[in-house]
């Protein structure tokens, strides 16, 4: 039986520690998963996400400045040069790299590491693969220190193009990917941040369904494209919670394409062939939102709690919280992109910097947000999208 993952958000205490999901972890040694060894350094730069009333424009860290003297010279000014490769340019991906440029301030501010930040993605759509194999063989050849992936791409093609990189020296590290899915002995990279789609997005969406609509409705779903391994996981999670809960029946399913005008194509396809819908399950918040404007658009009722069809997607987006608030999507699985984003910064400075070994799977804490918990997950991305500085 999957466990549904507590909140681990904290909030900002008098000493001004982390307010991350994450913090309380990582202050106690473990980097969303495991370091080995080294429990005093782990917690060391962990420390608050804030800018609160410090000179340097961060608040107190833990380990003191013996600890930090010490990092200091181990670090000797050097610079890291990272690539970021999203499979599309999106508002969550935007959300994920500012999170990002949170930590490496930090990082910066505290110990003298220097970033050489660059991002690209494909241009075209989703499937654009070929040409994100080309910006990770690139940035190889450039010697960049790490890649930070996150691809739509075969799985093998891609084993193949790490295998390469790190003959180059180029470490990866990828980031969002449905890496449950793949055998842990051919994954060809340092470690692989992010979360687990199938209980925590697919069986998270499938059981709020059932609660807000007290075990029995119709449902349509909006999905990714064919063969999608973020589909195949999703899909996992969701298909336990309907067995879980007999009187859910999917009527119809479609490929939205994971973007906002395809869900919404999609949604108005099936609403016009099934008349009775008490749900729309997007994949993603940005079909869940298509299909919240295809509601609109058939003049049909939005959930109230009570009747009308409610709407779930999966990301953590500001404007799915806004639509949340507004009650034109009912809820989404916040996937911890901000987490996502500060994560995967502290695991590259702990492997390429402290060298410690970091686990190979590191997946952040999820949440259901709804109008009863907007609120914070709002908060937390907003401070996100204003990092002290830009890379």
């Amino acid at each position: 039986m999957a466990e549904q993952s507590s909140d681990k958000r904290q909030e900002e205490g008098a000493d001004g520690w982390s307010a991350t999901r994450g913090g309380f972890l990582r202050r106690s040694a473990v980097l969303g998963g495991s370091i080995a060894g080294g429990s005093a350094l782990a917690g060391a730069f962990a420390g608050s996400s804030h800018a609160a009333g410090a000179a340097s424009g961060f608040t107190a860290y833990p380990g003191g400045a013996g600890t930090d003297a010490v990092i200091r010279k181990l670090v000797a000014g050097r610079t890291l040069k990272v690539g970021f490769t999203p499979p599309i340019l999106s508002e969550f991906f935007d959300e994920m790299e500012h999170a990002a440029w949170w930590r490496m301030a930090e990082l910066e501010s505290r110990y003298g590491v220097k970033w050489q930040w660059e991002r690209a993605a494909p241009r075209a759509n989703f499937n654009a693969v070929e040409e994100q194999v080309n910006i990770v063989q690139n940035w190889a050849t450039k010697r960049f220190d790490a890649c930070l992936v996150c691809t739509g791409a075969n799985f093998a093609t891609m084993q193949r193009v790490y295998k390469d990189a790190n003959k180059h020296g180029t470490k990866i590290f990828q980031f969002n990917q449905p890496a449950e899915l793949y055998p842990v002995d051919k994954i060809n990279t340092v470690s692989n941040i992010g979360y687990d789609n199938r209980w925590q997005s697919g069986y998270l969406a499938g059981t709020y369904i059932a609660k807000q609509l007290k075990g029995k409705g119709n449902v349509i779903q909006i999905w990714g494209p064919p063969g999608s391994d973020w589909s195949r996981g999703r899909q996992i999670g969701f298909d336990r919670a309907l067995k879980e809960n007999p009187g859910l029946k999917v009527v119809g399913k479609q490929d939205g394409g994971y973007v906002r005008d395809k869900g919404f194509a999609s949604a108005q396809a099936l609403l016009r062939r099934n008349k009775n819908v008490n749900a729309i399950y997007g994949e993603n918040e940005e079909m869940a939102l298509g299909g919240s404007q295809a509601i609109d658009a058939a003049g049909l009722k939005h959930w109230d709690g009570k009747a009308g069809i409610l709407t779930i997607g999966a990301d953590g987006l500001r404007s799915g919280f806004a639509a949340i608030r507004k009650g034109r999507l009912t809820a989404t699985v916040d996937v911890g992109g901000i987490d996502q984003g500060l994560t995967f910064i502290d695991t590259i400075f702990h492997s390429l910097v402290l060298g410690y070994s970091v686990d190979k799977f590191i997946n952040v804490p999820t949440k259901v947000v709804d109008k009863s918990n907007v609120d914070l997950s709002d908060a937390y991305t907003a401070w996100a999208l204003k990092p002290p500085k830009k890379y």
